[in-house]
């Protein structure tokens, strides 16, 4: 009996690993130039939302080069996320999302406490002293998420087969872009994401003040 039970188990496993589909997503723009910083993530069409399983230990984001890095990060709902402070200057962290609303006080080194991301949707990070320093944390109600590098893809695996949709958000889109599809299997065509960019207004720092491409 343990014997039939182990073999059940162990075919019921092979139909699930060969059930697990993966997703390309490759985010363009109108001159078909890749988009990197793009959140991909999957929905199910049935409405079944899986329990939140967010990481053990908590996400950071830390201040560096009086900037926020990095600039997207994509979580589940009941992430904690860390914002050290690697800078010498003291910074302000905050936001006034809908998502979450938060402030920590000046300071510097590691924040008092890590916060916790426990509504979906977008959150704006900012500092009350650097007004350029901004930052995006993109609070999902599902596992299925990941974000695109500079080549602009994005890949989601271990999908179970069905159909689902497809949504992609980036900081200067007007709105989600969002698409149906269906997984049947382990392999999937990737899923070309053109997307109509705003212009960056982020502020520039001054001259003086050193730093990157935003200064």
């Amino acid at each position: 009996m343990k014997t039939l039970l182990c073999l059940w188990l162990l075919v019921c496993g092979a139909r699930l690993a060969l059930a697990a589909g993966v997703v390309h997503v490759v985010c363009e723009d109108d001159k078909q130039q890749r988009v990197a910083d793009a959140v991909a993530w999957l929905v199910r069409a049935d409405g079944v939302t899986p329990a939140p399983q967010p990481p053990p230990a908590p996400v950071t984001i830390q201040q560096l080069g009086q900037e926020f890095d990095p600039y997207v990060t994509p979580v589940q709902v009941g992430t904690r996320i860390s914002f050290p402070n690697q800078d010498s200057v003291q910074h302000h962290v905050y936001s006034l999302s809908k998502a979450k609303r938060f402030e920590l006080p000046l300071y510097r080194g590691e924040a008092r406490e890590a916060v916790v991301f426990d509504q979906p949707g977008i959150v704006t990070l900012g500092c009350n002293i650097h007004d350029w320093m901004i930052a995006y944390v993109v609070v999902l109600p599902t596992p299925h998420f990941a974000k695109s590098g500079a080549d602009g893809t994005a890949i989601l695996s271990n999908l179970p087969a069905g159909r689902y949709t497809l949504e992609v958000w980036h900081p200067r889109l007007a709105a989600t872009v969002a698409r149906e599809i269906v997984i049947a299997g382990a392999d999937a065509a990737p899923q070309i994401i053109r997307l109509t960019l705003k212009p960056d207004r982020r502020i520039r720092r001054a001259p003086e003040a050193g730093g990157g491409a935003y200064r």
